[in-house]
């Protein structure tokens, strides 16, 4: 049987390779070559995307560029959904690279939350992990971690998930307790989600696609 930690190990450092592609009505100067990245599926895509904008951008007019968004085969890419579980709803049985649209126009109000920045996002996921917990565990994990904890639980995330993990010099244990956060969010997540299955998805979250090998 896989020891804990190695399953852990896995989920934590997971990665999806992706192809960004330019909508091909948004209006550049010159031709937009594809973007190619490994995304983090314990993630945020405007979290870890800032390369892909970058990239993006290079080719337009100013004037042409307004807030970034991303859909898959015309579904929106919510941004507060978790990379690896937008990937495993809508594209798990796809061929890899996971190849998604990148949009500069024509936001989808109706569809989509607006994210200015990333206190947005820090908000919303620490919102999330407390909520969960408490329904969950009734507080204990949050309320056992102090402050630092929270915000390197944070800064892991905004910094690709590498600045902690099951490595020399870092607790075990703290990333455990983090653990636990991600997998009480992602059951959070999954009762806001109609008709899925917390078994099926799951399952689905903890296979890597051969992405991690």
């Amino acid at each position: 049987m896989t020891d804990d930690k190695d399953v852990l190990r896995d989920v934590w450092f997971g990665r999806i390779p992706t192809c960004f592609t330019l909508y091909q009505d948004e209006i550049t100067e010159r031709e937009a070559e594809p973007y190619y990245l490994l995304l983090p599926r314990v993630s945020y895509l405007t979290l870890v995307t800032d390369k892909v904008k970058k990239h993006f951008q290079k080719v337009m007019r100013q004037e042409d560029i307004s807030e970034i968004w991303f859909e898959y085969e015309g579904t929106p890419l919510k941004w507060h959904y978790p990379i690896g579980l937008l990937f495993d709803l809508l594209a798990s049985s796809s061929a890899l690279p996971w190849n998604i649209t990148v949009h500069f126009k024509s936001f989808p109000e109706k569809d989509l939350l607006h994210c200015p920045s990333k206190d947005v996002i820090e908000a919303h996921f620490m919102s999330c992990v407390k909520e969960a917990d408490a329904l969950k565990h009734k507080s204990q994990v949050i309320n056992e971690m102090q402050k630092k904890d929270h915000k390197q639980l944070w800064m892991g995330l905004q910094n690709d998930l590498t600045n902690f993990g099951p490595s020399i010099g870092n607790s075990w244990n703290i990333l455990q307790k983090k653990m636990d956060f991600v997998t009480s969010l992602l059951e959070y997540i999954r009762q806001q989600l109609n008709g899925l299955s917390f078994r099926s998805f799951f399952v689905l979250w903890l296979q890597m696609d051969n992405c991690t090998h």
